[in-house]
């Protein structure tokens, strides 16, 4: 699927915040499945060549995504998002951690506030993303052209997927 081309990525050093806007050309329903489903989100949500491994994914207030990026290696990365609200079609707020295999948080990063807002418009769904960072030292590894690229290339996968769904 070819994107509009809208992919805005911006940094907020004084306030540690990252705002990224990107809009896809399927429907709202389609878009939120895509990101709260875990057979759907393990088709999209890492960036080439690596790829996600749903652990756990309990989407509710209270529950969580544990899940690993995985190297073409093999390796794993774990990180765990707890959902803090909900507003289906609307909005997801969560809490962003590393974490073990087995869902501990690692206490050694702060946690990262992320708030998803969802539209649509003419049948083309926006995401706005807010990523509030307490931590400088993740902050400033985020607020980098190399996160910048990952983010627009899983995104880019989520645009392919969005075509295959779409054709069904």
């Amino acid at each position: 699927m070819k994107s509009n081309g809208l992919f805005d990525f911006s940094i907020d050093r004084e306030n540690r915040t990252i705002r990224i806007t990107r809009e896809f050309d399927a429907s709202l329903e389609l878009v939120w499945q895509a990101w709260t489903m875990p057979q759907l989100l393990d088709q999209w949500c890492a960036p080439n060549p690596y790829r996600t491994e749903t652990k756990t994914l309990d989407f509710q207030e209270g529950g969580f995504w544990h899940y690993a990026i995985v190297s073409p290696e093999g390796n794993k990365h774990w990180s765990r998002y707890d959902y803090k609200k909900i507003e289906p079609q609307k909005s997801i707020t969560e809490l962003r951690a590393f974490s073990d295999e087995n869902g501990r948080v690692n206490p050694d990063f702060p946690r990262t506030e992320c708030t998803l807002i969802f539209s649509e418009t003419d049948g083309k769904t926006r995401v706005k993303i807010t990523e509030k960072y307490k931590s400088p030292e993740m902050f400033e590894k985020m607020a980098t052209t190399s996160h910048k690229k990952g983010f627009s290339s899983h995104l880019k996968n989520l645009d392919d997927l969005l075509l295959t769904l779409k054709n069904r």
